[in-house]
């Protein structure tokens, strides 16, 4: 095949032809890989002929064009395009702007005929077309109008710095739930954190993983970012019908189950799963049989509101329900969403279909409840976190099929989290695609993790502005060029309309500028000290750490500090890999690293302490007077806990996503760790 034709294709496409790796060897992307990329575009070619028509049809397709594809504007601005050749244009506003805003657009100022420039008139937040005609050819150039950036931090709260405690939410143990932690373990928490002076209280990721999938476990590895994990559902706070008998004789009937799954010290999920799905089953026959008018009409309410997305979703729950979780096992007419076959299905699952939409209205209404509560005395509430990709043979690949890449994983090139590189095994959006649906499915995932949080963590934000995906076969893999500054605009547009505050973490190979960019939306970067070093391998004091962005010592993918400490990580690595011989110079550089972690301390003379308490408040402390807008405490680092909650590059061989807390949050308050980093916080003016 003609190289250069290829290279040029795949550059239209944004297929990187070489990048440099974490050491800084320059790595070429083989033919093999650009071709298996252009087939995740929709493109299947073999030979020279093929590639030329693809050229024909894309790259000088794009060539010929008079106006722009995209243009970025900002909201409430007018705007003089470069561009007009006196065409006849017009405006068609975003189909999600309600009535009111619409109507406070006059329509004289939506068309007109230009001269050399095209001047466009201040437009709401939102996806527009400026549809263009010219001697009868008509082109649309996608009008993509957001705020300048996202909220931020004292414009949410009225303060500069805040500080909260990040906790595995599936791991918190009380005397209510039923074996994982629910929404209604989290509100209390939360007010307990408020209490406390804390800001936020951040969690794994709350998206749907599947309700017949019994083996999903990764909050990182969802069916669809889109919904909720209904395994979070507090049965005993249940929602939408009046106080019946045998309301009180079902929770009694499954307490037992419950008993003994809370007694575990870690999460059964299988378990779990068949006992809290039967006991939500039947909870909606007693809804269907004794709910109140009020519930019914807030559960068509949130129907309506939902619209297709919901509907879709809920279908492929309703077929999973049948065929199982992996779409792709599906029968043909089902995997090819042929149009008789689905609405057949959709009459035959109509009841399925139903009870999936009330089980997301029911983990709606309890989440809103908790962001209510968590967000009381003014501070930002639920720090959630977006997961950079769903499974590939979940609810979301099926649900988004136009705008999905086919054949290729979500992954990453060896770095700093990986040495060995990772493939996530998540699917990826092909930017073209996405494009050519305006965004859509980008826009509802936002939009769906905001509508609870009043902070946004956006995992591996590098992929906004490239990705690394890496083909089925064991074909080699590269990255993908993403419109940055589109993505920043729609994270910008549904933050704003959400009051969120958004943190990209930003770990891994960064691309120069990338950050620069980031920050200049109004997006926070992400500050992790373990990492946090210069190039002489000192770490950095937290009074040289970004200001704008969120700092803590460790995260759900990196040892605790008693673990970090200890080398826990280290030898659970020497473990799997079966090896004789401990890890000494990797321990020996840990033991290095916490002895300059003990250094933090202003005072010298305690700099031979390396204790965790000391160690803890060192940290922590000198964090907490840091200049960063955000501190994130880990739950795990108070309770002094050594296990880390995940082993990246591990799948049954490290418990993760299983551990629970050590105390059941009933208990903690006994512990007067939490009054430490309570009056570390208000001495450092952090509190609320």
């Amino acid at each position: 095949m003609n190289q250069d034709k290829l290279n040029a294709l795949a550059g239209f496409f944004g297929i990187h032809t070489a990048y440099n790796d974490f050491d800084g060897n320059l790595v070429q992307t083989s033919a093999e890989t650009q071709l298996a990329l252009l087939r995740a575009n929709g493109l299947h070619l073999d030979n020279d002929a093929m590639i030329d028509e693809a050229i024909d049809a894309y790259v000088v397709a794009e060539q010929d064009r008079w106006f722009p594809r995209e243009l970025i504007t900002g909201t409430g601005f007018d705007y003089q395009c470069n561009f007009g050749l006196g065409a006849r244009w017009h405006i068609e506003l975003d189909e999600d702007l309600s009535d009111e805003v619409r109507s406070g657009i006059p329509d004289e100022a939506l068309c007109g005929i230009a001269d050399t420039h095209i001047s466009l008139p201040p437009l709401p937040s939102g996806i527009h077309e400026l549809v263009c005609e010219v001697g009868g050819r008509v082109e649309i150039v996608t009008l993509i109008t957001a705020p300048l950036t996202a909220p931020s931090v004292e414009q949410l709260t009225g303060k500069g710095r805040v500080w909260g405690i990040n906790a595995p939410l599936y791991g918190f143990r009380s005397h209510r739930n039923s074996g994982i932690g629910d929404f209604e373990d989290l509100a209390q928490f939360s007010e307990y954190v408020q209490s406390l002076g804390g800001s936020f209280v951040g969690i794994n990721p709350v998206h749907a993983l599947g309700f017949s999938d019994r083996y999903a476990m990764s909050p990182y590895s969802p069916t669809h970012r889109g919904f909720l994990n209904t395994q979070h559902i507090a049965i005993d706070r249940f929602c939408g019908m009046q106080d019946t008998p045998q309301l009180h004789a079902l929770l009694q009937a499954v307490e037992t189950q419950w008993t003994e799954l809370r007694a575990t010290d870690q999460v059964e999920y299988q378990s779990h799963r068949v006992c809290h799905n039967a006991a939500v089953r039947d909870l909606h026959s007693l809804f269907l049989a004794h709910a109140d008018q009020a519930s019914l009409d807030a559960l068509a309410a949130f129907r309506a509101e939902k619209g297709s997305y919901l509907e879709r979703f809920a279908l492929y729950e309703a077929l999973s329900d049948h065929y199982g979780p992996e779409w792709h096992r599906w029968p043909v007419q089902f995997r090819d969403r042929q149009e008789d076959a689905i609405r057949a299905a959709r009459e035959l699952y109509a009841a399925r279909i139903d009870f999936h939409v009330w089980l997301q209205w029911i983990a709606s209404v309890q989440l809103t409840q908790t962001q209510q509560r968590a967000s009381g005395n003014g501070g930002l509430g639920l720090y959630l976190d977006l997961a950079v990709g769903a499974r590939r043979g979940g609810g979301e690949s099926w649900c988004e099929h136009d705008s999905v890449a086919q054949g290729i994983s979500l992954g990453a090139p060896p770095d700093q989290l990986g040495p060995d590189g990772q493939n996530w095994g998540l699917v990826a959006y092909a930017p073209k695609k996405l494009a050519a649906n305006k965004y859509k499915s980008l826009r509802n995932i936002y939009r769906s993790a905001m509508q609870y949080a009043g902070v946004l963590r956006i995992d591996h934000v590098l992929g906004l502005n490239r990705s690394f995906w890496i083909p089925d076969g064991g074909i080699p893999g590269a990255y993908v060029t993403q419109p940055l500054d589109t993505f920043l605009s729609i994270l910008s547009i549904e933050a704003d309309a959400s009051n969120t505050a958004v943190i990209g973490e930003d770990l891994g190979l960064v691309p120069d500028g990338f950050r620069d960019a980031v920050q200049a939306h109004g997006i926070y970067g992400y500050s992790v000290l373990q990492y946090e070093k210069w190039p002489d391998g000192r770490f950095k004091h937290p009074n040289e750490l970004r200001e704008f962005s969120l700092a803590s010592f460790s995260t759900h993918d990196t040892p605790t500090l008693k673990g970090f400490i200890s080398g826990c990580d280290i030898k659970w690595r020497d473990r799997i890999r079966g090896s004789e011989h401990p890890s000494t110079a990797a321990l020996e550089a840990r033991a290095h690293d916490v002895a300059e972690l003990a250094k933090l301390d202003p005072d010298e003379s305690t700099h031979g302490d390396l204790s965790f308490d000391h160690l803890f408040n060192s940290i922590h402390g000198s964090l907490a007077h840091s200049p960063v807008a955000m501190l994130a405490v880990q739950l795990d680092d108070i309770l002094a806990e050594e296990e880390a909650q995940n082993l990246p590059g591990t799948v049954d061989q490290h418990p993760n996503w299983r551990r629970k807390c050590s105390l059941e949050l009933e208990d903690l308050p006994k512990d007067k760790a939490f009054d430490e980093v309570a009056h570390m916080m208000k001495e450092s003016g952090r509190s609320l």
